[in-house]
């Protein structure tokens, strides 16, 4: 059968609106960096390119090969040592996230939120999850990859890797008594990294009251809002964002919402969620059908991975959310994001074919 046509629709809706949404978001910050205006653009378009690749190769490669022990463990073995690599590699802005090839960098904490979906796929549809004994295995090796991630420091991707794994085990059957114990531990973890540092203290309390301290830690969250404010129904225009001029911290990636709000006004913005929201529906649609139990958390796992990454992004830029370095998938400025995001959808496409 033929992938789903809407669905392959939305992701390349969404890949060629935020190349042009990334253009306008990052031009001042490339000629703060002496370089050229559309420096951030060709990447993007580079990255997008091997995206491509992964994501028609993995369309049309059949899902099905992916639930075999050697290639589950494999993808997560390969994943680990990428993460090992990057926290012995050279710190970039005191952080060990990104694996450094010539002129380009790689971020294994990406991958490793499809190598999690993939293991974790195999594992509960070859076992129960409504038992404690089939619950170890998936949870430790999520577990294990989150740690490393951590570690980096990371705790907004690690915190995701752990979400995907408590909604992937949810769909795999586990049991409430299990689920709330996990949330639990979960909440308990959560709590101790963030009390641990001050600068996440900081992050909480700015979030609580950013205009408090709007110079500081309130900073990033208060010209959020200035943009988004700033915006209104309609926004300012396309290419018209004053926010972008330095005052937004990361306006091409981390906040590249905020200069969609403040060009495109509410009305742009909330376009944007409503194709997310799309996608999200037209992947649970395609999951539901897939033809075996394999391919239904595999399709949920790569629908999670886009749709909660979109949600956390958007609800930081509002502030709803404390502030993270999760990316908007198709639309931030990063390369291992957009060909992780890809890649996903390419799974997505490939259950896609085989539901009835």
């Amino acid at each position: 059968m033929a992938p789903d046509g809407l669905l392959f629709a939305a992701t390349m809706l969404l890949i060629g609106f935020g190349l042009v949404v990334l253009y306008s978001a990052s031009v001042f910050v490339a000629e703060a960096t002496s370089r050229s205006p559309s420096w951030f653009l060709v990447r993007q378009a580079a990255w997008a390119a091997c995206g491509g690749v992964a994501l028609v190769a993995l369309m049309r490669f059949d899902y099905r090969r992916l639930n075999r022990p050697v290639v589950a463990w494999f993808l997560f073995g390969a994943v680990l040592v990428g993460l090992v690599w990057a926290l012995l590699s050279e710190p970039i802005n005191n952080s060990q996230r990104w694996i450094r090839l010539g002129a380009w960098t790689f971020q294994p904490s990406e991958p490793a939120k499809l190598a999690v979906v993939a293991l974790l796929a195999h594992l509960l549809s070859e076992r129960s999850a409504d038992t404690v004994r089939g619950l170890v295995t998936p949870l430790t090796a999520a577990g294990l990859l989150a740690a490393l991630i951590f570690v980096q420091p990371d705790l907004g991707t690690a915190t995701f890797v752990g979400l995907l794994a408590v909604a992937l085990v949810f769909l795999g059957g586990a049991r409430r008594l299990h689920l709330a114990a996990l949330g639990a531990g979960f909440a308990a973890l959560f709590t101790a990294a963030v009390v641990t540092a001050e600068y996440r203290v900081a992050r909480i309390l700015s979030f609580l009251d950013p205009f408090a301290d709007p110079l500081g830690h309130g900073f990033q969250l208060s010209q959020s809002l200035i943009a988004l404010g700033s915006g209104g129904l309609t926004g300012v225009g396309f290419t018209a964002s004053r926010q972008k001029l330095l005052y937004l911290p990361e306006p091409h990636s981390d906040f590249v919402f905020s200069v969609i709000g403040e060009e495109l006004g509410w009305i742009g913005a909330g376009l944007v969620v409503l194709a997310f929201l799309f996608f999200a529906l037209r992947g649970i649609h395609v999951s539901l059908r897939a033809p075996d139990r394999f391919g239904m958390l595999l399709g949920m796992g790569a629908t999670l991975t886009i749709a909660i990454q979109g949600l956390l992004n958007a609800s930081v830029a509002t502030g709803l959310l404390p502030t993270t370095g999760i990316p908007l998938p198709f639309i931030s400025a990063g390369g291992s994001s957009l060909v992780t995001s890809m890649a996903a959808a390419g799974v997505l496409l490939s259950v896609s074919q085989r539901a009835p």
